[in-house]
């Protein structure tokens, strides 16, 4: 006999989901903030995205192109890619989603390593699957140990490279290194948000990998270089067989008609993401320099953002420096969920800022910077 119950019930797993929490925004009684805690862009987005943006608005009324057909062809032209191998979403939060929703179910496994994004872990439990995390090695992806915790439960692998909140990444051979090692069924997702920042030959954002390979996929995202964050844009590379099993799950208009426009736009301005690049590379640099120079230990990073580590002493860890920052209007990324309790990441931000939290942290740590 079935038991009555009370009120609706989420299936098994769901409310031992942790909910994902961004960086905070706001900082009580500060005149000005300068929010670095969500590696978004100093320098905004390509004025022709903003203007195909405003251009879209007069058309509110019609349904956008369920195919962003205009998006796929933008995105192909740039990188020289088939469009038929380009699925785009609203955000690349939800292609990974939509992975889980395809590939996952209770009974099977997707590996995540120890200091991945947040999204990945929920997206997995979400389809009912369980996580297994690997550690890494001095904060970078550990091939080896993915593949030794890989069992015939095993379904998918996430890889953010460059990692987020460490900005470290892995070169392109030991990427191939591990799809080769993954058995043939199990889908590799290599998560390169901040492709678009790394300057290093041995770096490769996974166009080249998926191409040759059947079992894995690239997601992208114009939220952190393009400056597309408001409009939540992102997109995957993968096979066609992948694709058409994600377009049958998908939402048929699962994209905004300004966003399409936009993106198309920001995509085919490459030399406005140039300026973009350049300005990060000079400033993760020189912040580097500047928190070494205080005291502080900072993870080498190719992406848009530092992580820094405190010391182990009273007065100095980060919480307390997240409020001494906070009090003067400089807001960073908290990192404990991702398993840096002393830790805080800095998003590169506009000048001002930058050279405003190294004077902070330098009177922080009691030195001049």
């Amino acid at each position: 006999m079935s038991v009555e119950m009370s009120k609706p019930v989420p299936r098994p797993g769901i409310l031992d989901i942790a909910a994902y929490v961004p960086g905070k925004e706001h900082a009580a009684g500060v005149t000005r903030v300068y929010k670095l805690s969500s590696n978004e862009t100093p320098l905004g987005a390509s004025p022709k995205a903003i203007e195909a943006f405003k251009a879209a608005a007069g058309n509110l009324e019609r349904y956008p192109d369920g195919q962003a057909l205009e998006l796929r062809e933008a995105i192909a032209s740039v990188h020289g890619l088939n469009p038929a191998n380009i699925l785009c979403g609203n955000g690349s939060d939800e292609l990974l989603g939509l992975l889980c929703h395809v590939y996952l179910g209770p009974g099977d496994e997707g590996i995540i390593t120890e200091h991945g994004f947040l999204v990945y872990k929920i997206q997995i439990m979400g389809a009912g699957a369980t996580p297994v995390v690997v550690k890494e090695k001095n904060h970078t992806v550990d091939v080896d140990a993915i593949l030794a915790a890989v069992t015939d439960k095993t379904k998918i692998v996430f890889i953010a490279n460059p990692g987020n909140p460490t900005g470290t990444y892995i070169p392109v051979s030991e990427i191939r290194r591990l799809q080769a090692g993954l058995p043939k069924h199990v889908v590799l997702v290599l998560d390169a948000a901040y492709a678009e920042y790394v300057r290093r030959n041995d770096y490769e954002s996974g166009i080249e990998v998926v191409s040759s390979n059947a079992n894995v996929v690239m997601t992208r995202t114009f939220s952190k270089a393009y400056g597309l964050a408001a409009l939540r844009v992102g997109w995957m590379y993968a096979p066609v067989e992948i694709i058409d099993a994600l377009n049958r799950v998908r939402g048929p208009f699962n994209m905004n008609a300004p966003a399409i426009a936009a993106g198309a736009a920001a995509i085919r301005d490459q030399s406005f993401i140039q300026e973009a690049v350049s300005f990060n590379q000079m400033w993760i640099e020189k912040l580097t320099n500047a928190l070494e120079a205080i005291g502080l230990k900072v993870t080498p990073s190719v992406a848009n953002f530092v992580l820094i580590h405190f010391p182990e002493t009273d007065g100095k860890r980060a919480a307390d420096a997240d409020e001494f920052l906070t009090s003067r209007g400089y807001i960073l990324r908290a990192v404990r969920s991702y398993g840096f309790p002393n830790s805080l990441r800095m998003s590169v931000g506009p000048e001002e800022a930058n050279h405003g939290v190294i004077e902070a942290l330098g009177e922080f740590m009691g030195r001049k910077a």
